[in-house]
């Protein structure tokens, strides 16, 4: 009861209240709904669009009536975040330093891993199992090495920052059962310190993809723009497996095992252009294929994220469907938090 008192004085001394917020959101929902309605690709196949734009709108109706129903529950996690934003800070760089705490080289072994994983991927696929280099459009050809390691970047950036935020909760189990302390932050922490990983990890691409001959250009700044989309996904997701693991241990195992198979039904290791347009549809369920496939285009595709409109209106409708999602899981079940552990 004092954390909803506290979030009504906070949001009514920014000037927000519930009939704005609730307006705000569906106006913008909105707007998304009457863009994928009016828009139209002339190359498309007019069946396929029109099952694009029937589930899109079916998913923003629903995104905008659990908001109005749950906004409470919904807007008082991203206060709490916003309102704490330079303790995240802190704690995220701690979190990293910490990891790596005790040892000699100490981050340098966050930076060591990337280059041995494309190293040991050089010696399979390129030295003792050939690949041929991936057509893409307009006849380029793609070394496999670069094809492969566009894919594994934001590929090892969900699974480690997905398992690191999951694991939340319980890594910070001491701090959880204090009471004055906003344990919500404790996912984001995680995901931010995945991240410091991450960013070394897209220099070890922009290298390997200057060696080819595909120099960094005006696209490769889109690499911000579909990191920002990974961190907010796995935020998103965290939140809901961060909950349900402290009540269900094996939740661990299970993610480990959907991370195995994930990897294989997501376009890394393989080129989604392979399909015809019907099993591509089918494939771009997956969130992740388009971020995959953004860093793709921003290193050697030569694509604006605006260009793909429907996977773009449809990814960020997911995800915000994802995020509702977490934050009333994880309001449900954190009553019972500090009792469980």
């Amino acid at each position: 009861m004092k954390d909803h008192n506290r979030w009504k004085l906070s949001l009514k001394g920014k000037g927000i209240s519930r009939k704005t917020g609730i307006t705000l959101f569906t106006c913008v929902m909105m707007i998304m709904g009457v863009a994928i309605v009016c828009y139209h690709n002339p190359l498309a196949d007019p069946v396929d669009e029109r099952i694009k734009k029937v589930i899109a709108c079916a998913l923003i109706a629903a995104a905008v009536g659990v908001f109005n129903a749950f906004y409470d529950k919904i807007t008082l996690l991203p206060v709490e975040l916003y309102n704490n934003r330079r303790l995240i800070w802190r704690l995220a760089k701690n979190d990293f330093r910490r990891r790596y705490a005790g040892s000699y080289m100490g981050a340098v072994w966050a930076m060591v891993q990337p280059v041995v994983t494309v190293a040991l991927y050089y010696v399979v696929f390129q030295v003792i199992m050939p690949q041929k280099a991936k057509l893409i459009g307009g006849g380029i050809e793609v070394p496999y090495l670069v094809f492969l390691t566009a894919g594994l970047v934001p590929w090892f950036y969900f699974s480690e920052a997905l398992t690191s935020g999951m694991m939340a909760l319980l890594e910070y189990e001491y701090l959880v059962k204090k009471v004055v302390f906003k344990i919500s932050i404790l996912p984001i922490i995680k995901i931010i310190a995945a991240t410091f990983i991450h960013c070394f990890f897209v220099l070890v691409l922009l290298v390997i993809a200057a060696c080819y001959g595909f120099y960094p250009g005006v696209y490769a700044l889109q690499i911000f723009y579909y990191s920002f989309c990974m961190f907010v996904l796995v935020l998103a997701i965290s939140y809901t497996t961060c909950s349900v693991v402290v009540y269900f241990r094996d939740l661990q195992q299970i993610v480990g095992i959907a991370l195995q198979i994930g990897m294989w039904a997501t376009p890394v290791l393989w080129n989604i252009g392979d399909f015809g347009p019907r099993a591509q549809m089918l494939l771009k369920i997956n969130p992740l294929v388009y971020i995959v496939e953004g860093y793709r285009s921003s290193i050697y595709g030569g694509e604006w994220f605006w260009e793909d409109f429907y996977s773009t209106m449809y990814f960020w409708i997911i995800t915000v469907v994802l995020f509702v999602i977490g934050t009333l899981v994880y309001k449900r079940l954190k009553v019972h938090f500090a009792d469980i552990m």
